[in-house]
């Protein structure tokens, strides 16, 4: 299976942290899938760390260097995936709007790509896209 990894399974998995669940951590590590990543991450994390280096301090480079030297594999953003946009329906039964762009162009790249896209966060589900896998 192919993987593109929400930014915050990316930072988890390489920081160790425990919020990074054991579903997740299998999957990662699963031999049969190959893992991605994608500039989304890398720019999200830049822009967390430049406007809160004290609570997220964790660079776009730092996150680039480690998914390189884990053999993570990078997924370009292409505009066939930014025009998939506007087929993302978000449930009225979610409970409270979602608002990260970086989350929904990931979601487009997965789907564009016929990926798996890993994610923890609680609201992405309302999204019911098939590609996306709750962890």
């Amino acid at each position: 299976m192919n993987l593109l990894l929400d930014t915050h399974i990316l930072v988890w998995f390489h920081t160790a942290d425990s919020r990074l669940s054991s579903k997740a951590f299998d999957f990662i590590m699963n031999s049969n899938n190959e893992v991605f990543y994608s500039p989304l991450s890398i720019w999200e994390s830049e822009i967390k760390n430049i406007l809160h280096p004290d609570i997220f301090p964790f660079s776009g480079k730092r996150l680039d260097d480690l998914c390189r030297e884990s053999g993570m594999t990078f997924l370009p953003l292409l505009s066939g995936q930014i025009t998939l946009l506007n087929t993302l329906q978000y449930s009225k039964d979610a409970p409270r709007p979602h608002k990260d762009p970086f989350d929904r162009m990931l979601i487009c790249q997965a789907k564009s790509e016929k990926m798996s896209f890993l994610t923890h966060d609680e609201l992405i589900p309302y999204y019911r896209e098939e590609c996306i896998i709750s962890v």
